[in-house]
């Protein structure tokens, strides 16, 4: 008997809804990021947030065995660097001195989110490494075919990292700062983690928001009204809009209407009103959950109120995070003001091939260097954490 071939066929497409929301969350469920679910990527394109106008072209990657779903790769054609939040304008400013075209070029990360966490899709019990290269090969073939520049994959899940090495990615180190639960009481116990001086800045901090007379309510899933989302995209709009093009202002309100019908059981809202006026919040911070997780968002105020931000974006999320058992707080890009807070630098990594050979070669020869001096600043970050213990040191 001669045993039949697997028929296996990759499919690109330009629209998600093409793609059955069943089988695609099969496998993207039970990860631990809620950025890679149907629905999430499905309303970023029917909002008009990814959009070939915004310089987010979706152009997904599916593979089938037959008629079953079995690998997908959320992807985007991109004709510039905003909205990604690893700045690789050195890369381009590198090929424009070359006479070579950086852009466009071919993206996987869930848009707009710096939360580690992307990785190809791939249904149980298929062969990782197996499937992995069947995709990436089909990638190969659509850059050099297209002219494109290079392949980057932004925020990797780091137990995919190893993977796409096999497959001869670069990785290039970075760094976020993410919260850890060091299994807290609650947020007296954490504060005892800090040294004094740091631990009254704290406390001063959270003292001034009570002597705005400011209150703060959690909303969390189905309690996520309409009217707050609305609200919502009206506070993301004008801190955008505070910041000119850092502020990354892709979103549109139907973006964040949507979620109230499609994606409310990851939805958490901390507001601030004023004492007895729970009508109209004068500041908030948008957030999501998943499992232990939590992943700080956006925020915006009406006014600019000492500490608010801090408030709102930080302190109540780490009391919801320690009430709730949550063990990995990423409260999203920003600066270096999150370490005096307890946010140690992080370490995460992207995943980069250059089909240039010149860029490739570069990029071998000197990726190395890069990583370690990156790897010193997150040592020296960690170094100066306001704790009472012992510097915190990951191992990369």
């Amino acid at each position: 008997m001669v045993e039949s071939k697997t028929r296996y066929n990759l499919v690109w497409t330009n629209h998600i809804s093409e793609i059955p929301q069943g089988a695609w969350d099969a496998m993207a469920k039970p990860l631990k990021t809620p950025f890679l679910e149907w629905a999430w990527l499905h309303n970023m394109e029917t909002s008009g947030s990814t959009t070939a106008r915004t310089g987010w072209l979706p152009n997904h990657l599916t593979m089938w065995r037959d008629r079953e779903l079995i690998a997908a790769a959320p992807l985007y054609v991109k004709g510039h660097s905003y909205g990604e939040f690893v700045f690789d304008h050195q890369w381009a400013d590198l090929a424009d001195r070359l006479g070579i075209e950086y852009y466009p070029k071919l993206l996987g990360m869930s848009p707009f989110t710096p939360a580690e966490g992307y990785r190809f899709l791939i249904a149980p019990g298929e062969d990782e490494d197996e499937i992995t290269a069947k995709m990436v090969n089909e990638i190969d073939h659509f850059c050099i075919r297209n002219q494109i520049s290079g392949c980057n994959f932004l925020y990797v899940d780091p137990e995919w990292k190893p993977v796409l090495e096999r497959q001869g990615f670069s990785a290039w180190l970075h760094h976020s700062y993410v919260w850890q639960n060091q299994n807290y009481h609650d947020f007296d116990h954490y504060l005892k983690a800090f040294n004094a001086n740091q631990r009254r800045n704290i406390k001063r901090e959270r003292k001034a928001v009570d002597q705005a007379g400011l209150q703060f309510k959690v909303w969390q899933g189905e309690q996520v009204s309409l009217g707050l989302l609305s609200q919502m995209y009206r506070f993301y709009s004008d801190t955008c809009d505070k910041f000119g093009w850092w502020g990354s202002k892709y979103l549109t309100r139907k973006f964040f209407e949507q979620l109230h019908s499609d994606f409310s059981q990851y939805l958490l809202l901390f507001a601030a009103y004023h004492a007895g006026e729970e009508t109209q919040p004068v500041g908030m911070s948008f957030c999501l959950t998943k499992a232990d997780r939590l992943y700080g968002r956006y925020w915006g105020s009406v006014d600019e109120i000492d500490c608010l931000h801090f408030e709102a974006c930080y302190y109540s999320p780490i009391e919801w995070a320690i009430q709730n058992n949550v063990q990995i707080f990423d409260p999203g890009a920003g600066g270096r003001h999150k370490k005096r807070r307890g946010f140690p630098a992080t370490p995460n990594y992207s995943m980069h091939r250059f089909y240039e050979p010149r860029l490739s070669q570069i990029l071998r020869t000197h990726i190395d260097r890069i990583n370690d001096l990156e790897q010193q600043e997150m040592d020296a970050i960690n170094q100066d954490l306001p704790f009472k213990q012992e510097p915190v040191q990951f191992e990369v």
